[in-house]
């Protein structure tokens, strides 16, 4: 059952699996013992030393399969999958009560939810009726979900931002159930293995990439446009801590408290107002940035639809009595 995972599927896994001990794992021990131990070069090598010996495990109980090409690339599109949907999901909701205010925010997020709630039950219509395979259905919702993203990067009203917030919402639908139905269409083999597998891979990446990312993105965005318009009041503003993110260069946004206190007062200072602003533009060029990963997707979804075109189109495997697909 995990022949067709092998050492390729084992390898995303693995990766996020050491990237969590390294970060979350070391941030909350180093919060609750004050070493520096845990942030520092040996704690990160340990970690991954660790998501070796996981990935060595794998291959022994394999015979040290090398996997599916297929499932490797459907474990780190689903990487990029909870990226984009679950990590822009916990930001959405700030990112468009900033823009508008904190009450429209809520009402947004809860209409994106309903939205999505309701078109679920109509994936086996779109199925039957349209005659569109899974890869063509993940297709067009990575490009709506690009096109939405760019579209609420730019809106100035409620009206506006129920519009582009439903076509964001519309493509990001069937993401998540229509892979693992891939998974399980391509690799009945595996069993729930692959599927389990694979929607771990999904949480674990919007909280350890999508969530982060989309941090880093804010701050790095909202600090270059303070310090271009007004590097006093950015000295003024900042963190006291740098932002890190995977192997980008560290970037120092804004101090929390000292935004929000600018962004909620009634009246608002001059330099309130430039720090306000800032956010919003920061806001408008991370969602801008977000929309770059359902646009590599869809890159990935176009070539796969190709591959399938030239072995006959998408059908679902069976496995027949001897075991075999």
């Amino acid at each position: 059952m995990l022949k067709d995972v092998g050492i390729l599927g084992a390898l995303v896994a693995c990766f996020l699996v050491g990237l969590f001990f390294k970060d979350q794992l070391g941030g909350i021990l180093a919060f609750f013992t004050g070493s520096t131990f845990f942030t520092s070069a040996t704690w990160s090598y340990m970690c991954w030393g660790v998501a070796f010996v996981l990935l060595m495990m794998v291959g022994v109980k394999t015979n040290f399969s090398i996997g599916s090409v297929l499932l490797f690339v459907l474990f780190v599109t689903h990487a990029l999958l909870g990226a984009v949907e679950l990590g822009t999901d916990g930001w959405i909701q700030n990112i468009t009560g900033n823009i508008l205010t904190p009450a429209q925010g809520k009402i947004l997020f809860v209409f994106t939810s309903l939205l999505m709630f309701s078109l679920r039950f109509c994936a086996d219509f779109i199925e039957k009726n349209l005659k569109i395979s899974p890869i063509g259905l993940l297709l067009i919702c990575s490009v709506l979900g690009a096109v939405g993203l760019l579209m609420v990067s730019g809106i100035e009203t409620f009206a506006g931002a129920m519009v582009a917030l439903a076509v964001y919402a519309i493509g990001k639908t069937f993401f998540w159930p229509t892979m693992l139905a891939v998974v399980g269409d391509r690799f009945p083999r595996t069993g729930a293995i692959a599927m389990s597998i694979m929607g771990g891979i999904g949480m674990m990446s919007a909280g350890l990439i999508g969530g982060p990312g989309l941090g880093y993105a804010k701050d790095r965005f909202t600090a270059e446009h303070l310090i271009a318009t007004a590097p006093a009041v950015y000295e003024q503003y900042k963190a006291p801590a740098p932002s890190r993110f995977l192997f980008l260069a560290e970037t120092t946004g804004l101090d929390g408290t000292k935004l929000s206190a600018a962004q909620t007062a009634t009246t608002k200072t001059p330099e309130q107002q430039m720090v306000a602003d800032a956010s919003i533009v920061g806001d408008r060029k991370t969602l801008k940035a977000d929309a770059f990963i359902p646009a590599v997707m869809a890159v990935v979804y176009l070539l796969l639809l190709l591959y399938f075109k030239t072995i006959g189109g998408y059908k679902p495997l069976t496995i027949d009595a001897a075991g075999e697909r």
